[in-house]
């Protein structure tokens, strides 16, 4: 195992294989489907999840970041494997807690180094600096060196993402009012992004080709 671990959280959408092989552990988030609680990626794969989104009358999920003790045993576990340090890049803090949670576990384990990173964003906008720092560990890498390579590379890193329906973004609380009306009228097909944690309308498209 090299020196320096990686742990990242499952909104990072890393393929099962993809994190395996780099050595990437994911810690999941919690989905509640009404009084159901699933652990994202581990009882719950991103096929079921839009299976049960989708399917008529279904309540309307809600996620909730992992606990502290998910993350202090992934971090303990690191150590337990051989692990010298861990670098940690999970989705942004104004999105979730999950930052919050692996901080207050970091705090936990106070002679182990630790560094928890604020991607201010999600999906493959926090996959790939987890993988860059996977890479980065792989080739030798300190882990001041991982962490700031992560760092330097994310403001390099834009995420975009097509939607058919911005419904779901505004029932949760995730995009204003305003943004949704915008996206809505005239069967437009928006395509939202991130920015600096904040999830917003970047363009509307009349159809999902153009998208």
């Amino acid at each position: 195992m090299s020196r320096v671990a990686v742990i990242t959280d499952s909104t990072a959408d890393l393929a099962p294989d993809v994190a395996a092989s780099l050595g990437i552990r994911v810690v999941p988030l919690t989905v509640r489907f009404g009084d159901e609680e699933l652990h994202a990626g581990v009882d719950l794969t991103t096929e079921q999840f839009w299976a049960r989104m989708l399917a008529h009358g279904a309540p309307l999920p809600k996620t909730a970041a992992p606990s502290p003790g998910s993350f202090i045993e992934a971090f303990s576990d690191a150590f337990a494997g051989g692990a010298e340090a861990v670098v940690c890049p999970v989705v942004g803090a104004t999105i979730s807690g999950t930052l919050q949670s692996a901080l207050i576990a970091a705090g936990q384990l106070p002679d182990r180094e630790i560094h928890g990173i604020d991607t201010a964003s999600t999906s493959m906008a926090t996959g790939l600096p987890a993988i860059l720092a996977a890479e980065a560990a792989a080739a030798g890498a300190t882990v001041a060196e991982a962490a700031d390579a992560v760092r330097r590379r994310l403001s390099d890193i834009d995420l975009y993402v097509a939607v058919d329906t911005l419904d779901y973004l505004h029932r949760n609380g995730r995009l204003s009012t305003a943004a949704t009306a915008i996206g809505t009228v005239l069967s437009i097909k928006p395509i939202i992004t991130v920015r600096a944690g904040v999830i917003t309308l970047a363009e509307r498209m009349r159809t999902r080709s153009k998208a």
